[in-house]
């Protein structure tokens, strides 16, 4: 049995010290949508409290689906290196990039060189992502949705380049046996779709894993808990988000923070993927395992 930890949307705070240069750009309105609002919203003590919780169950890798930083400044990027090496060495854990680690142009290419080994894994050509990472029987794919966009707009892209690599990647490890766990920051499924902060590309994706199939997709960027579902090659294919790790329990419009933990092991011909939801409640101060359920 292998066991996968799925954590999102960290938001590191509190936020650096804001310098005018420093928001002559989109980051104006980021800035003043975090001191109007996000500050509230989302907390490092919850976050300190969750990823307390998440290390003790001794995982075998967890996967990081993005949003580590909020206006992807120079101290955020190199304060989320830290934490990620806080977190895990590279070797146990994976992320794949949010629109806020990809807030301005250059923001993504600096995480790159910042977060390292984090940002890697096997590749099949000169592409950064997807990049593969493999545990035992486990492979994790991690695709970036990252794009620095215009104010006010928190949408993704996956276009065509990224998607004829996903495909080829998805038979090789499917051919293989592997148990494919893809990762994308923003949703792909339909339901979740919106001009302002939705995935551009999302009917490429499902069209890549509709063609090729896979057995689990995780993103982030809603900040709510979700289970939906896309067609795969044979079955429905699960698509699980989860609420963000920093989200306060007072927030009324997200969920507080969780994170999910997946228990997958093959069963003859067939996979046994169990997955657990932990987290705070609205109400109460502790950590709780908030539901179970089979997923395949």
């Amino acid at each position: 049995m292998i066991t996968l930890a799925h954590i999102s949307d960290i938001h590191l705070s509190p936020m650096p010290e804001i310098g005018l240069r420093d928001v002559l750009n989109k980051r104006l309105t980021g800035y003043l949508n975090w001191k109007m609002r996000r500050n509230e919203e989302l907390n490092s003590d919850t976050l300190a409290r969750l990823v307390t919780h998440m290390q003790a169950q001794n995982v075998d890798f967890t996967a990081v689906t993005g949003d580590l930083v909020n206006l992807a400044m120079p101290f955020e990027v190199e304060r989320a290196g830290k934490w990620l090496e806080a977190l895990g060495s590279a070797e146990k854990i994976a992320v794949c990039p949010g629109n806020h680690d990809a807030y301005v142009p250059g923001a993504l290419e600096s995480a790159q060189e910042v977060w390292g080994d984090y940002l890697k894994g096997e590749t099949l050509d000169e592409g950064a992502f997807p990049f593969v990472r493999r545990v035992g029987e486990l492979a994790i794919i991690s695709c970036s949705s990252a794009v620095p966009t215009r104010p006010f707009l928190a949408v993704g892209r996956f276009d065509e380049k990224q998607a004829e690599r996903l495909g080829r990647i998805l038979k090789v490890m499917g051919e293989a046996g592997y148990f494919r766990t893809v990762l994308i920051h923003h949703p792909p499924n339909p339901e979740l779709q919106h001009p302002s902060f939705g995935l551009k590309g999302h009917r490429l994706f499902r069209s890549v894993i509709a063609e090729h199939g896979a057995e689990l997709v995780l993103h982030g960027h809603t900040h709510r808990s979700s289970i939906h579902s896309i067609p795969g090659r044979v079955d429905e294919v699960p698509v699980i988000g989860v609420a963000a790790a920093s989200a306060a329990q007072g927030n009324r419009l997200n969920d507080p923070a969780r994170y999910n933990l997946f228990r997958i092991e093959r069963s003859g011909n067939r996979w046994n993927c169990t997955m657990r939801e932990y987290g705070f409640q609205r109400l109460g101060n502790d950590i709780v395992m908030r539901m179970q359920m089979r997923i395949c």
